[in-house]
């Protein structure tokens, strides 16, 4: 776990594309704090089950293209597949946190399946926009899990004993409770973020 990463980075738009990409965002922003609120449990639930499409929809797709050009990926794949893989132990953590509603888990299902098949055409148009929009989740997603610890250490939520899973995961200690739990996932966000936007401006020097 990285506590030194720098929480406040953030991609300032060069040209259209990006502010397509944080116009986007700051759209879904809206729609989650609307209906969530301050229910950061639950919204980390759902939130995270989307969460973890990019790097499966990114990491297929780049490998089809590796596939079909008979050349090397750079690390993209493995590194998108890691990616998804972090996400959804971010989900199964929180579900044993904040066990979803009936209507949250209908949700779930409905903001994937538009959610994966909307990524999906927009990898294929434009993966850097793609990589963008991630970029900028993952930078809402750093804003958010700061605010879920504040409302942890203020006493707002309980700071329950952190699941057995991500002890094992995050290797933390044996006594470590929710805060350390938002601690470590906060920084594997800004690290895809970093990421994310890393591989855009790669794009988009290409």
């Amino acid at each position: 776990m990285n506590e030194s990463v720098d929480l406040n980075r953030t991609h300032v738009p060069h040209d259209l594309a990006d502010r397509i990409a944080r116009w986007f965002t700051k759209f879904m922003r809206f729609f989650a704090d609307t209906f969530f609120a301050k229910r950061y449990g639950h919204r980390a639930v759902v939130l995270e089950t989307v969460a973890a499409v990019p790097g499966m929809v990114a990491s297929t797709l780049q490998h089809l293209k590796a596939l079909r050009r008979m050349s090397d990926d750079n690390g993209w794949i493995r590194t998108l597949m890691d990616e998804a893989e972090n996400e959804r132990m971010h989900l199964l953590t929180f579900i044993e946190i904040a066990q979803p509603s009936r209507l949250e888990r209908f949700l779930i299902i409905l903001a994937q399946g538009m959610f994966y098949n909307g990524f999906f055409l927009l990898y294929l148009l434009s993966p850097r926009t793609a990589h963008r929009v991630v970029g900028y989740f993952e930078e809402e997603a750093v804003i958010s899990y700061t605010e879920y610890l504040a409302q942890v250490e203020s006493g707002y939520h309980e700071n329950v004993p952190a699941p057995r899973r991500a002890i094992n995961y995050w290797k933390l200690h044996d006594d470590a409770r929710l805060s350390d739990v938002i601690i470590a996932v906060r920084a594997d966000e800004a690290g895809h973020r970093d990421v994310n936007h890393a591989f855009a401006d790669q794009l988009a020097a290409d």
